[in-house]
């Protein structure tokens, strides 16, 4: 077996036990690829043992995927399983938690037609609304893993032959979750209490604004009115204090949609819908993305952008110190999850409710008012390196150190 059961194990106990948090009684749902079977198998009877109601998994498979673009007629791409999505709806509603298992192959789409994927990823957002919105608001405890798929593991590793590049990779992201050492759950709780230092700070700080200075980036970014920085731990609507992404490293929270200014230039690869899309540049004027070009991948980029009124902003900011372990690692793994966490960052599109002082209670157009952005993506993208500053801005213009060459200031 070129995977350690013990590691997956590991991973499976903290995923349950610290990431989603799972509650006696408490439904659980769970999507993943085909490919990850095997941690799936090891989440159930970890959710089980922790007195889980029902736990239903949902799967994709890479190929079935494929057969769509090879396949499928032009009509198909426009369309996605609503009905499916309104279920899953009603099962967050009703209480239930959700684990997610990210590990197919980052560029699986990168030879099919990027309109084609556009229509069919645009589709999928609109149908999905009624799942991701409980997700989004942070009504439900959720959480994210990652397992070894070999397609993944032959992106990060190409050198290697598959069965050594997930061994490595399992390596890889058995590091990253910070599951070494005597007790795993325990690594999380200190990691959690140290974000939550930064945490205090910067919201004791209520910076109006931050300014990003490095190549290619000269960017002030304000920041949404009652904005709350998050990072670790944190309690979902439901009362449930769960992790939602693990591995994490960043503090995050709102910018304001129509207040940020200037340029910025991306500091490692998006992977997006089967694409990778390097050296992102673009140019922001009250708010929104004017002009944005890449040295590859470009038509994706521009494609994502025009989703809709909201793809060209923004809707998270977060901050990611460079001596991350992700960031030391030197490994990019062409998933967001990963390389998020090695590097400050920003997202394109939908906020998270929970970011600003009762959002979660707020309408979207009451969000909106307040600066949080509204859309139907959500793509993280990255920034920060040791040659990024940035500074804080308050109300009255003082400004504050936060990050000197990528580290905390």
């Amino acid at each position: 077996m070129s995977i350690d059961p013990e590691k997956l194990d590991r991973l499976a106990e903290v995923a349950v036990r610290t990431g989603v948090n799972l509650q006696p009684g408490q439904d659980l749902i769970i999507t993943a690829p085909m490919a990850a079977l095997e941690l799936v198998q090891r989440i159930t009877v970890q959710a089980y043992k922790a007195g889980a109601g029902l736990v239903m998994p949902f799967f994709n498979d890479e190929v079935i995927t494929l057969a769509r673009y090879e396949h499928g007629h032009d009509h198909s791409f426009d369309r996605a399983p609503g009905w499916f999505y309104e279920g899953l709806g009603k099962a967050f509603k009703d209480g239930a938690a959700r684990i997610a298992i990210t590990g197919d192959d980052p560029m699986l789409l990168s030879e099919q037609d990027p309109e084609k994927v556009a229509r069919a990823s645009k589709a999928t957002s609109i149908a999905a609304k009624p799942a991701m919105e409980p997700i989004v608001g942070f009504e439900v405890n959720w959480n994210i893993v990652a397992y070894p798929g070999a397609a993944w593991a032959s992106r990060v590793y190409p050198d290697l032959p598959v069965e050594e590049a997930q061994s490595k990779l399992m390596d890889a992201i058995y590091d990253a979750s910070r599951l070494a050492g005597d007790d795993p759950v325990k690594n999380w709780e200190q990691h959690s209490a140290n974000l939550q230092v930064r945490v205090d700070w910067l919201n004791d700080m209520n910076f109006e604004a931050l300014h990003y200075t490095g190549p290619g980036t000269d960017l002030r970014l304000g920041l949404a009115e009652g904005h709350i920085w998050k990072g670790g731990a944190s309690p979902a609507l439901n009362g449930v204090v769960c992790q939602p992404n693990i591995p994490t490293e960043e503090v995050f929270t709102c910018p304001h949609a129509y207040k940020v200014e200037g340029t910025v230039a991306a500091t490692k690869p998006l992977a997006h819908q089967g694409n990778v899309i390097e050296n992102i540049a673009v140019r922001f004027e009250a708010g929104k993305i004017v002009e944005a070009t890449a040295t590859k991948g470009e038509d994706v980029l521009n494609a994502l952008l025009k989703t809709d009124d909201g793809a060209s902003r923004i809707g998270e900011v977060a901050l990611v110190p460079h001596c991350s372990p992700i960031s030391q690692s030197g490994t990019l793994f062409y998933n967001t999850l990963f390389d998020e966490n090695a590097s400050c960052h920003i997202a394109l599109g939908q906020c998270y409710a929970d970011t600003i002082k009762g959002g979660s209670e707020l309408k979207p157009e009451e969000l909106q008012q307040l600066g949080g952005n509204q859309s139907l993506i959500h793509v993280d993208w990255m920034m920060g390196s040791d040659a990024v500053d940035i500074d804080g801005i308050k109300k009255d213009g003082t400004i504050v150190p936060v990050m000197r060459a990528g580290e905390w200031a």
